[in-house]
């Protein structure tokens, strides 16, 4: 008599949806397209994910980092997913599960090795670090939940570009009181909008990078900022009305809020002496450049602090957020490059630009292992960046394939675009 033939067990990839704050970064991550998503989750489609984890470093949450034994013939489907509000729990597995008889041991089906060429698509997805720099600070994440959000109050909300520019970016201050909420520069946070979405469920959060440093928008305060750009228009230029932005622009003092996380633990600032910034952005891009550069600021004094180089890219200067204060930060302390691309009167320059006219300054900062690259903006910016980092190396002889290598494996160039 044939002996029953092993019931084959799938470790299935799945996201946890009450932690997902739906930014999208898995599902641009991922090098085979296993993810995708609809009005309600982010789901991954058990047919296509090879379990090459590609997408697990850049999820500010942890929420794609869940995995279910499950029989592979019942494995959950993306339509299931889809309609989840919450993780099923672990179900039991049969005895005879991959096992070879009645009373073995599950174990996972196994993963096909990556090869040459998907080891390559995983790189392309993933040009920054999935690692902090080694001396940040220990972060907090995922304290405050969909389920469990914490509230805040607004004490600030200012227009920092000018008024009358289509820019229309705020500077935004929230009070936690004496609840606790501890952050890092670097972090982000999600904002849930009040209302329902078209299928008549709660908005899902939105995120919100820190523009604030540790120890307060104020010092000594229990207090965040945001920058937040009110949305009228998509990216192709029509009219799009952005739930959350709108919401906060239009937000007055004393007014509350309801915020999840804190998120984020791998874009976060080094913490030693004599650590180098190299700070790349665009736009509300600004936010973590400025906690980053007011931290460093409110140090001079009491610490050594290193180099700091940014490069600043806006339209023009009236749109270019935090332009006056800017200005006024000594350059001694900050070496500011400013890329403007309608500028009436001058030729269109961009970040990459720049970084390239400034190769030898550049190039003297990349040769210090003591210095971090932060690039934050659109997303179309990566591949710029990047060629213009790769110019700057090879106009000196070097070999950016082993610098970037190095970069991403030492925690050292770190990337957050949308």
């Amino acid at each position: 008599m044939n002996a029953p033939l092993p019931v084959e067990v799938l470790k299935q990839h799945l996201i946890d949806p009450e932690i997902c704050i739906r930014c999208n970064t898995c599902e641009e991550t991922c090098p085979v397209d296993a993810i995708t998503h609809d009005s309600n989750n982010y789901v991954v489609d058990p047919e296509i994910c090879n379990g090459c984890m590609a997408c697990v470093p850049p999820c500010p949450t942890g929420s794609i980092d869940n995995w279910r034994l499950v029989v592979r013939a019942e494995a959950y489907s993306v339509q299931d997913q889809l309609g989840w509000e919450e993780l099923p729990q672990e179900k039991p597995l049969p005895l005879d599960a991959a096992a070879g008889g009645e009373g073995g041991q599950a174990t996972p089906a196994p993963q096909a090795e990556a090869g040459p060429a998907q080891a390559a698509a995983v790189t392309a997805a993933t040009p920054g670090a999935a690692v902090p720099p080694w001396s940040a600070a220990h972060p907090y994440v995922n304290l405050y939940t969909h389920k469990t959000p914490i509230t805040a109050t607004v004490v600030g909300n200012y227009r920092v570009t000018g008024a009358d520019t289509e820019s229309d970016i705020h500077h935004i201050v929230l009070d936690f009181g004496e609840q606790p909420f501890p952050v890092l520069e670097g972090q982000s946070i999600g904002i849930l909008p009040p209302g329902v979405d078209a299928q008549g469920r709660p908005h899902h959060a939105r995120q919100y990078s820190l523009a604030s440093p540790r120890d307060g928008e104020r010092a000594g305060y229990n207090n965040l900022s945001l920058t937040v750009k009110r949305v009228t228009q998509d990216h192709g230029g029509a009219a799009a009305h952005g739930v959350c932005s709108n919401y906060l622009c239009d937000l007055a003092k004393n007014d509350t809020v309801q915020v999840i996380g804190p998120f984020g633990h791998t874009f976060l600032m080094p913490n030693h002496p004599q650590a180098n910034l190299i700070m790349i952005c665009t736009g509300t891009g600004s936010a973590p450049m400025r906690a980053m550069t007011e931290r460093s600021r409110r140090l001079i004094g009491t610490a050594d602090i290193g180099k700091l180089m940014l490069f600043f890219g806006a339209r023009t200067e009236r749109e270019l957020p935090y332009f006056g204060p800017l200005m006024k930060l000594p350059r001694d302390f900050i070496d500011i490059n400013l890329a403007l691309s309608r500028e009436p009167g001058q030729p269109k320059r961009y970040v990459q630009d720049l970084i390239r006219e400034r190769a030898a300054h550049v190039r003297g900062l990349l040769a210090d292992r003591n210095t971090c690259i932060y690039v934050c903006g659109l997303k179309g910016m990566e591949v710029g960046v990047l060629d213009a980092l790769r110019d700057v190396v090879v106009q000196s002889g070097e070999d950016w394939s082993i610098l970037h290598d190095v970069l991403r494996r030492e925690g050292r160039l770190h990337f957050e675009t949308y």
